[in-house]
């Protein structure tokens, strides 16, 4: 019966992999895997927006240009702190800005910054406390660069700075398909805080608030030190006075901790449940297809001459569990392999993803589901075959049973990923063909032994009496050529005992 059996399971297999539809679906995950980061980059937008600062006194540009810098600054700082926090690298130099994570960063830490050497120095300055396998620190770019005012620009009047500066901001429309548009520009009227002409933004599309808050910032600074030194008090008091602003202590997760470190935890199991899905949704045709052009060929007479039903649907079974875990096999080295290729921030986040993996028993509790999931559907598909004169017939079989076992699957998907512990999912983990998604689904995020166990052992039971249930209607409908069973008629099949 064995060789029968694996006869068989060869040959399911040999015949699926024969086709091209099967390596062109193979190959889906290498193509996107290779082709994604190519793509991200060819898409990728400029992220520095380029500023013109027009200004007949000069004071407010160059404050201006300032704030701009000082905020690039105070991003840097931040991200540097949550970087060394991450890795551990505040033994470096315990007493450094860049050491301290429980405030936001002032004016006057970034200028201390600064003058300590800024980036360049605090990286030296930690590097002793790194080790290979400390990613390296990506700096965030700069969303401004302040570019030189021409001088026409700088000494046309203000009424003529609309005609002077459209060529800059949409260049296309004056032939320079080539040119970078210019971002923004910013006049700023001389006298600006004692008369009252007004300051004037151009932009080439709608004008971001991340450029408009600087802006207004040091503007109303400007204003309100003029307004302060006209009731008699001092320049540097009134900037002073205006500069003001609380000291705010701060209290978050560390980085890779609470919510951050249980989504990338759950990201190799939910990985599982999806690919558990799409190797199911791809392989059901591949299933179908051979079963019924075996029965339409009046092959099947043939085969069961040589071998048992039985044997017939082990084997086929067999071979079917083949193709999806040869599939799975491939897309996991793959991806492997794209993750070992690349280097920097990747290495420390598959370090938390394949945290779950460290554990013997949530490999096996994943191997677990991922089969039986598996086992469950492939067994629906093979009776849906056995029942089916043609592809259309199995097509109209097919369609809304893998609707009703993909559908939940979002729900499920929001709930792991939102850590909501929704009631939906955990009524979702002990209904069998739901079982195996689930909880591959939520072995990041934490589940009790308690309902491993008891899920597991639920989903053992139902397997067990949907393969004697659906063996019977497997055995009956083989030879049935011309019949097409209605409800009544696929309960009295599974009610009917082997002969």
């Amino acid at each position: 019966m064995t060789h029968n059996i694996l006869l068989v399971a060869m040959r399911e297999f040999r015949q699926i992999t024969g086709m091209r539809s099967f390596w062109l679906t193979l190959l889906i995950l290498p193509l996107a895997l290779a082709v994604g980061p190519i793509a991200s980059r060819l898409t990728q937008s400029e992220k520095t927006q380029r500023v013109m600062l027009i200004d007949a006194d000069g004071r407010a540009a160059a404050a201006i240009r300032a704030r701009l810098d000082t905020d690039h600054q105070r991003r840097i700082l931040t991200a540097l702190s949550r970087y060394v926090q991450r890795y551990g690298l505040d033994r470096a130099d315990p007493g450094a800005l860049w050491a301290q994570h429980d405030r936001l960063f002032g004016d006057a830490d970034v200028a201390t910054f600064a003058k300590a050497g800024g980036l360049p120095a605090a990286l030296a300055a930690m590097r002793p406390a790194t080790t290979s396998e400390t990613p390296k620190f990506d700096a965030p770019d700069a969303d401004f660069v302040v570019l030189p005012t021409p001088p026409a620009i700088a000494r046309a009047a203000p009424g003529a700075l609309d005609a002077q500066l459209k060529p800059l901001l949409q260049p296309g429309e004056f032939g320079d398909k080539t040119a970078k548009p210019l971002d923004y520009a910013v006049y700023v009227p001389r006298g600006f805080g004692v008369q009252t002409a007004d300051v004037r933004l151009w932009s080439s599309e709608q004008p971001g608030a991340n450029f408009v808050q600087p802006l207004q910032t040091v503007l109303t600074q400007d204003l309100r030190t003029a307004y302060l030194e006209s009731t008699g008090l001092a320049r540097d008091q009134a900037r002073i006075a205006t500069s003001l602003v609380p000291a705010i202590a701060v209290s978050t997760p560390a980085p890779g901790g609470g919510r951050e470190r249980m989504l990338v935890r759950s990201v190799v199991p939910l990985l599982s449940a999806y690919i558990l899905l799409m190797s199911l949704l791809l392989s059901g045709n591949w299933i179908l297809q051979g079963l019924v052009e075996e029965r339409s060929n009046k092959l099947i007479e043939t085969v069961l001459a040589c071998i048992s039903p039985d044997e017939l649907l082990y084997g086929k079974l067999a071979g079917t569990v083949a193709v999806g875990l040869t599939m799975v096999l491939v897309w996991g080295l793959c991806a492997t392999g794209a993750a070992v290729a690349t280097q920097g921030a990747v290495g420390a986040f598959l370090h938390v993803a394949l945290a779950p993996l460290a554990s013997p028993w949530i490999i096996l509790v994943m191997l677990y589901f991922f089969l039986a999931g598996y086992l469950m559907v492939s067994m629906i598909l093979l009776a849906i075959g056995a029942m089916s004169d043609s592809m259309r017939d199995a097509q109209s079989y097919l369609t809304p049973v893998l609707l009703v076992i993909a559908m939940p699957f979002t729900v499920v998907a929001q709930g792991v990923l939102s850590n909501s512990g929704a009631t939906a999912i955990k009524v979702l983990t002990w209904i069998p063909i739901y079982t195996p998604f689930t909880m591959l689904a939520r072995l990041g995020s934490g589940v009790s032994t308690m309902e491993i166990v008891g899920s597991g052992v639920l989903l053992a039971v139902f397997i067990g009496i949907e393969f004697v249930l659906l063996a019977r209607v497997f055995r009956a409908s083989l030879l049935n050529a011309g019949q097409k069973p209605n409800l009544a008629a696929l309960a009295r099949l599974m009610q009917r005992t082997p002969a």
